[in-house]
């Protein structure tokens, strides 16, 4: 029992290699656990890295069935030859015409597709190394992101009033955006004869300066209106 233990131990934690009649039905159902596990973190990264960033695809719900279907077929056809080239024939007529509704997805997806390749070769060094190497790439992204973000508008604000109290408040009105919103910029003012729209870029909107800033706009004027757009979502 221990050699066999020792045995499964070996196929389970070396460079790959195995044949099929070396591997035994044991492993197979660990490697395709260690597939799903891996498609679940993957999941979590996605979600962790890029979720408030995503536009509605849900791509991640995919990955745990992406990652065993992957390694299930590598199993099957990395120990035949015809049925290999078969597969390879039959999935040279498929088109998948959905599009990609974030860049990220891309890469994701390609990571779930190698950590399945890894276990279905028993290539369990590569896999460890694969995602160490992932969660070191997706941190410093993030961190660069963090850097230069203060680069970047985060959204835009646009007020509305009438003419008349906008030439009223003016200087009332840039003193309070300077004050609230010091990293901000004026865009365009529109001025016609019944109303005036003045636009804003801003790098930083926390919620409750948020609201206060609405707040104190109409105090100005009871007939402002401000639109607030963010270039990204979750940014709140």
């Amino acid at each position: 029992m221990e050699s066999e233990i020792n045995k499964w131990f070996e196929n389970l934690s070396g460079f790959g290699g195995q044949k099929m009649e070396d591997i035994g039905l044991i492993p197979l159902l660990v490697v395709m656990g260690i597939s799903l596990l891996c498609s679940l973190f993957i999941s979590f990264l996605y979600v962790k890295f890029y979720k408030s960033r995503a536009t509605g695809s849900q791509v991640r719900r995919a990955f745990p069935l992406l990652g065993v279907s992957v390694t299930a077929i590598f199993i099957c056809i990395q120990f035949s030859l015809p049925l290999s080239l078969g597969l390879l024939g039959a999935l040279s007529i498929v088109r998948f015409r959905t599009p990609i509704k974030e860049p990220e997805e891309i890469g994701f997806i390609m990571l779930a597709i190698a950590t399945s390749i890894c276990c279905a070769t028993f290539n369990m060094v590569f896999l460890g190394i694969i995602l160490v190497v992932a969660m070191a790439a997706l941190l410093a992204l993030k961190i660069a992101r963090g850097l230069f973000k203060g680069r970047l508008n985060d959204g835009m604000l646009i007020i509305t009033l009438p003419t008349a109290h906008y030439r009223k408040n003016k200087e009332k009105l840039l003193t309070l955006m300077e004050t609230h919103l010091p990293s901000s910029r004026i865009d365009s003012i529109s001025e016609s004869q019944h109303e005036s729209v003045i636009s804003y870029s801003f790098i930083r909107l926390g919620k409750k300066m948020m609201l206060k800033l609405q707040n104190k706009l109409t105090d100005i004027s009871n007939e402002l209106k401000s639109n607030i757009f963010f270039n990204r979502s979750g940014e709140i």
